[in-house]
């Protein structure tokens, strides 16, 4: 069975009630939280949280608007490559990053795996990739993350092979099997949040669990659909698509069979 690891790479501060309808004007902390998935002997990386990189490509122009609006924390000793070091796992021993969207706090340690293949969703590379200036501000794409080479090695989601999923995941019917997971590692569209957005069931010792990315940004939100703030719409890339998807969510938490990861699951 695969294997998931956390990592909390940094985190930004932000109202709860942007996250949360109704959770008040405190400031709370979301981590950018990171996975290791394991299986049949690859290893993957789910995003990769923040890095020094995102400070330096946000320093100036229109871009640092990013970090005045979220505040970010990040230690240099936490980056994502040197908590993997930690373990003895250096950026050659992973078969790919799999990227879930391109918001800053997603991608901003791309750099740090110069040269590791990446995967993500083809509407959302293609959607995102010219962005530039106030467009690019609007979807938290910070272009300068993207390393030079990084198209080089990409792989679309959507070219790989489609598989049913079992009824168990109701109300999701299909995904995209990870190449070399044996199915253990199936990767599927989670609309609304971001162009492209995508999450993934994962099969473990303990059953199915489900990294649900940005699909919500606290448990309590598929736990009763209780959405984030209107003013939260602005940089949603569909919002009905997002409701949907935190539908979808709501009965996958009743249903008791699967466990979900949220990447910015905090002190909301």
């Amino acid at each position: 069975m695969a294997n998931l690891t956390p990592f909390d790479v940094g985190y930004c501060l932000h109202p709860g009630c942007m996250a949360l309808k109704g959770a008040g004007w405190r400031v709370c902390k979301f981590p950018a939280r990171a996975w290791l998935l394991e299986a049949q002997g690859k290893r993957w990386l789910w995003d990769t949280g923040y890095a020094d990189h995102f400070e330096h490509y946000t320093s100036k122009g229109i871009y640092r608007l990013y970090r005045a609006t979220t505040p970010v924390h990040f230690d240099s000793r936490d980056a994502l490559f040197r908590q993997l070091a930690d373990r003895g796992i250096s950026p050659a021993d992973i078969t790919a990053l799999i990227i879930s969207h391109f918001h800053g706090d997603h991608i901003a340690g791309l750099r740090d795996f110069s040269g590791v293949p990446a995967i993500s969703s083809m509407d959302g590379w293609i959607r995102t990739r010219k962005l530039r200036g106030l467009a690019a501000l609007k979807t938290a794409f910070v272009p300068g993350l993207i390393p030079d080479d990084f198209e080089t090695g990409l792989q679309w989601m959507e070219a790989m092979e489609e598989t049913p999923l079992p009824a168990a995941l109701a109300p999701f019917e299909g995904g995209y099997s990870l190449p070399g997971s044996d199915n253990e590692i199936i990767l599927v569209p989670l609309p609304g949040h971001a162009a492209g957005h995508i999450g993934a069931f994962v099969l473990t010792d303990s059953g199915w669990e489900l990294l649900a990315s940005d699909a919500a940004w606290s448990p309590k939100s598929y736990e009763s659909l209780r959405g984030p703030s209107r003013m939260a719409h602005l940089v949603m890339d569909n919002s009905a698509a997002y409701y949907e998807t935190l539908r979808r969510l709501n009965q996958l938490y009743l249903s008791g069979n699967v466990k979900i990861h949220l990447c910015h699951e905090g002190d909301l």
